[in-house]
């Protein structure tokens, strides 16, 4: 498989909020990096971070529009998209990924996230009580 494909199928995976595939596409010392910079490593880590992450923003998918391969890996430029607070957003987005063993070692995101932010802050807030 190639590179691309192992990166098409974890966008799948991603699409299709498989979160048991995600963690299997993923080597056991994967590093994310969010669009704030922040850095999550390991795979159950991650396991854990996106079923977190699919549960606040419903509906949350990858558009590529465009996928350019490098050296040291390939650049993926397009929309991510999805629902939060009751409101829907869509936001130009790149990717960059390491493909390892047929498995995404790195993915790291750069997309405004204050969309998402925004309706999250609007949204109703409910109490614990």
């Amino acid at each position: 498989m190639t590179d691309a494909a192992v990166v098409l199928a974890f966008i799948e995976r991603i699409n299709a909020h498989d979160v048991d595939g995600i963690a299997a596409a993923l080597t056991p010392d994967h590093r994310f990096t969010d669009s704030l910079g922040t850095v999550f490593t390991g795979r159950e880590a991650l396991r854990k971070g996106w079923r977190g992450y699919f549960a606040l923003v419903a509906d949350y998918h990858i558009t590529v529009g465009e996928l350019l391969e490098g050296p040291s890996g390939m650049v993926l430029v397009g929309q991510a998209a999805g629902r939060s607070g009751g409101e829907t957003w869509r936001v130009p987005a790149a990717w960059r990924a390491v493909v390892r063993d047929n498995q995404v070692a790195e993915w790291q995101v750069y997309a405004d996230n204050e969309p998402l932010r925004a309706s999250l802050r609007r949204a109703p807030k409910v109490s614990a009580g």
